[in-house]
């Protein structure tokens, strides 16, 4: 295999979640795409020199300006999450949804840059909204370009992930291959649990915390060895401020509960399906979401904080969230897990440089 690192850009890259599990899994990133500019920060923060462009993906000239920022350099790998809203399973889904034609942009950047492999991600939905028709749109565009082309969703717990969470990859090698997806490394038995990520990180009993401190205990588990590895405090770790109403309300939920479990009468203002949800010990989270309001520490009666919920999404605590909390809290939801990107990208490399044989 040849000893050089993949070069990857990133599109619809949001704070880098997949491309950071690539880096770690040895690619070069060298830009991230996207026109949410304090995710574009904690981007261009956390990828190792890797470009950040504030980029419209509708214009066909931001693929030259993509060119040019990465000085004309060859690609072997092409990632993006195009956004989901348009596909997504929850809100109004509309055919006609412009968002859904954001992954033309996937196919164009593909088809001028002709990369080893792309590597596109969504909502398991997207396999069969429409009756499939999204799905085969999608294929039929980087079939058309030379790509042979797999897909599968994968479930985050599998993969050491704490989180309940599941994403389609469609994944395209020019080589004549079929992508095989990374066999899981976790079964229920020994999924990473809530307890197993966060159990070491503080409660607020004094105070609300400042957004860099000190580990005040050691790390409990594998997971928060791996998580803390490179880092010297602790970032991003800010409680939040909840009204004595909003504290009793979460005081009423059992560990695992959610409004279901409530009093007659108790939380009334918020009775949809993940509403006053109390994380479990013992389980994986929830999906974590881009609010911040609907999920509760499995102990403390509170929100959990950023550091928290990136945990759970298993970005490590090096890893630093830029912009205000509301922005903070977005960029870790609308994330995927680093650690998915990684297992994919262990994957990946075993066929991006072969001819026709795996190496």
């Amino acid at each position: 295999m040849c000893s050089k690192k993949p070069t990857v850009i990133d599109m619809f890259c949001g704070c880098g979640g997949l491309s950071k599990g690539f880096i770690d899994a040895g690619y070069e990133v060298l830009l991230g795409v996207d026109n949410n500019i304090p995710a574009l920060k904690t981007f261009k923060e956390n990828h190792d020199g890797a470009v950040a462009m504030d980029g419209d993906l509708f214009q066909g000239s931001t693929i030259l300006e993509m060119a040019s920022l990465t000085n004309n350099k060859s690609i072997d790998l092409i990632i993006g999450g195009p956004p989901c809203q348009g596909f997504s399973l929850t809100g109004k889904r509309d055919e006609n949804d412009e968002r859904n034609k954001l992954f033309q942009a996937m196919v164009n950047a593909v088809d001028f840059f002709q990369p080893k492999a792309f590597v596109l991600e969504n909502v398991p939905g997207l396999a069969t909204l429409y009756n499939g028709k999204a799905k085969e749109a999608i294929i039929k565009e980087f079939t058309d370009l030379g790509y042979t082309i797999s897909y599968e969703v994968l479930y985050a717990p599998d993969y050491g992930i704490p989180q309940i969470r599941k994403r389609l990859f469609i994944v395209g090698l020019k080589n004549g291959m079929k992508f095989e997806f990374p066999n899981r490394v976790h079964n229920p038995d020994n999924y990473v649990t809530c307890s197993d990520a966060i159990s070491d990180l503080h409660d607020f009993e004094d105070d609300l915390g400042s957004n860099v401190s000190e580990y005040l205990t050691q790390p409990k588990t594998a997971y928060q060895k791996k998580m803390r590895k490179r880092a010297t405090h602790l970032y991003n770790h800010l409680g939040t401020n909840h009204t004595l109403e909003v504290i009793n309300v979460i005081s009423q939920v059992p560990e695992g509960g959610n409004h279901k479990d409530l009093p007659p009468g108790v939380g009334e203002s918020r009775k949809f399906n993940e509403a006053w949800t109390r994380y479990h010990s013992q389980k994986p989270s929830k999906t974590i979401d881009t609010g911040h309001r609907n999920h509760f520490h499995y102990r403390y009666n509170r929100v959990p904080t950023v550091r928290e919920n990136a945990r759970l999404q298993s970005f490590p605590d090096d890893f630093l969230f830029y912009g205000n909390k509301t922005e903070q809290y977005k960029q870790v939801g609308n994330a995927v897990p680093p650690l998915l990107g990684y297992h994919l990208g262990l994957q990946l490399k075993k066929y991006l440089y072969s001819d026709g044989k795996k190496q």
